[in-house]
C-alpha cells in the first residue's frame, strides 16, 4: 500500500468526544490532512471495510459505543493493513500493549499535544510512501523470508505474510542489517520515527508480533535474537545467507 501523492493524506478519526473531534479536525485540517470524523465504533468498521479507501491512515479511540477501537482494530487486520494510531487513556499502559499486539502502528495517550499527533501521523505515513532516491528499494532475502518494499509484501517460502507498515519497516530494517545487533533507540528512530522513551516497550512488541506472524527462529528460519541490554540482531537459520545488497 503506498500513500497516493496527489492530493493531501486523508485521516479518519474515531473518537465520540464531540469537542476533541472538532478540535482536530480544525488542528490538522491546518496541517494540510483531508479529515473526516465518526463517533461509533461499528460504523466504523462498516466504512472502513465497505469502501474501497476509506483513509490513508485511522487514529482510533480505545473507548468507542458499539464497539470499542480494540475489537474494530481486532476486526479490522482480518482485512486491511491501513495504518492506525491508538489513543489511550493516561497511564493505561496495558492498553497501549494490548493495541500494538493486535496491529496498530503506534499509540498516543489522552490527554496529548497535537503537534504530537501530527508528528506521529507523518512519522507514520512515511511508512507507507515511496522511497527517498537514496533508500534501497530492492528486495531482500534471507532463506525463505523475502521482502519486496516497492511493493509492501512480504513472503515466506513463497506465501504473502499481512504486515502492518511498523512491523514491514521494521523487518526490513533488521534484515538489512542481518548480523548486526540493533539499539532499541536506533530502532525506535528509524522506525517509529521518534525517540526512545522511558518504560517504551513499542519496539518490543512489534518484534514479537514479527515473531509470531512469521515463526521466526523456528526450523529454517531466521531468527530475531534479543540481546541483552542491547537490543536486538536478526539471525539467518543454518546456511540461509542474508541478500541484502547495499
Amino acid at each position: 500500500m503506498s500513500i497516493p501523492m496527489t492530493q493531501p493524506p486523508s485521516l479518519l478519526i474515531v473518537d465520540d468526544d464531540r469537542e476533541l473531534g472538532q478540535m482536530l479536525t480544525e488542528y490538522l485540517s491546518g496541517e494540510g490532512f483531508q479529515v473526516s470524523v465518526l463517533r461509533d465504533g461499528a460504523e466504523a468498521l462498516e466504512r472502513l471495510i465497505e469502501q474501497p479507501h476509506p483513509a490513508d491512515l485511522v487514529i482510533l479511540d480505545v473507548m468507542l459505543p458499539s464497539l470499542s477501537g480494540f475489537e474494530v482494530l481486532r476486526r479490522l487486520r482480518r482485512n486491511l493493513s491501513v495504518p492506525v494510531i491508538m489513543l489511550t487513556a493516561h497511564g493505561a499502559d496495558v492498553d497501549r500493549i494490548v493495541g500494538l499486539e493486535l496491529g496498530a502502528d503506534d499509540y498516543l495517550a489522552k490527554p496529548f499535544n497535537p503537534r504530537e499527533l501530527v508528528a506521529r501521523v507523518r512519522a507514520v505515513l512515511r511508512r507507507f510512501s515511496p522511497r527517498d532516491a537514496d533508500a534501497p528499494a530492492h528486495p531482500v532475502t534471507i532463506g525463505p523470508l523475502r521482502l519486496d518494499p516497492a511493493i509492501f509484501e512480504v513472503t515466506l517460502s513463497g506465501e504473502a505474510v499481512r504486515l502492518t507498515g511498523t512491523e514491514l519497516r521494521l523487518l526490513e530494517v533488521l534484515m538489512r542489517s542481518a548480523g548486526q545487533v540493533q539499539s532499541r533507540e536506533s530502532l525506535t528512530e528509524r522506525v517509529l520515527g521518534r525517540r526512545l522513551t522511558p518504560y517504551d516497550r513499542s519496539i518490543d512488541t512489534h518484534v514479537s508480533n514479527l515473531r509470531r506472524k512469521l515463526g521466526l527462529g523456528e526450523a529454517g528460519l531466521p531468527e530475531i535474537r534479543s540481546i541483552r541490554g542491547a537490543g536486538y540482531v536478526l539471525i539467518a537459520s543454518g546456511d540461509a545467507r542474508a541478500d541484502a545488497r547495499a
